[in-house]
């Protein structure tokens, strides 16, 4: 089943943030990698979308379900937030979180299905180790990295993940997010990550949309959104789009010239 926003705004109080965004329909199996500067509106897409924040104006389809008609747990099967700050309980083991994380949208019982897909979770995203460890006692990058898997285990729809590197090294960052991608193909989910390195963006994503002020001002693949003006435009930067000796795309950015 296929996303579909049109015509989506929302906001707080009287500030609207978000103005008329409507997105071509994301299939599943996407990566898709929501661009764009700090208080450009991605966060505030993502509230929206998962449900948190009630739209002003517009619908969001996820293939012939309006997801507005659907109760708060109802909508929580079908999409997973992790927003960029998440708290958690320092008593729990990771394993134990995870399981609670997936209990909350399948009912209290556990069964032996409810704890094959822990483990498989873990050991997808390389947390296996970890499976005994108190939440108490992980460095940053590790409880994000918890987050994601917490995310994951409930295997919705959609995924939306807010900055799911911010607290991660280079290496635990090219590990998350090729075990996301790959997660994103095997389950058919349909994954929106809000992304501030245009490079990691660029290698892992399907498709990027970019957004700015509230309004999305390009959707496509990564050969064709970072080699457009608005990128510039929108990060106050001048940019040329390189390729490396691997084959991957990179973005060479300086500041602008003040004149």
């Amino acid at each position: 089943m296929s996303l579909k926003i049109t015509d989506l705004s929302a906001g707080y109080g009287r500030t609207q943030v978000l103005h008329n965004v409507t997105a071509d329909a994301i299939k599943p199996g996407q990566f898709v990698g929501l661009i764009g500067p700090n208080a450009s509106g991605k966060s505030t897409l993502f509230k929206t979308l998962s449900g948190l924040l009630r739209p002003m104006t517009g619908t969001i389809h996820l293939g012939d379900t309006d997801l507005g008609t659907l109760n708060r747990r109802d909508r929580a099967r079908r999409i997973a937030y992790m927003p960029q700050a998440f708290g958690c309980n320092a008593i729990l083991t990771v394993y134990e979180s995870v399981l609670l994380a997936l209990k909350q949208t399948t009912g209290w019982r556990v069964d032996e299905n409810n704890l094959d897909r822990v483990s498989q979770t873990l050991t997808a995203l390389n947390l296996a180790h970890l499976a005994n460890r108190s939440l108490g006692n992980l460095s940053g990058g590790q409880a994000q990295m918890v987050a994601v898997a917490q995310t994951l285990v409930r295997n919705p729809d959609i995924v939306l993940l807010d900055e799911p590197t911010s607290a991660l090294d280079l290496h635990h960052q090219l590990s998350i997010l090729s075990s996301v991608r790959h997660e994103t193909k095997r389950r058919g989910t349909i994954v929106i990550a809000a992304l501030h390195d245009l490079n990691l963006a660029a290698q892992f994503c399907d498709r990027l949309i970019l957004i700015r002020e509230g309004r999305i001002v390009a959707d496509g693949t990564a050969d064709k959104i970072l080699t457009l003006p608005e990128i510039g435009q929108t990060y106050r930067v001048e940019t040329a789009l390189e390729q490396t000796r691997r084959g991957s795309l990179y973005v060479d950015a300086t500041l602008e010239c003040v004149h």
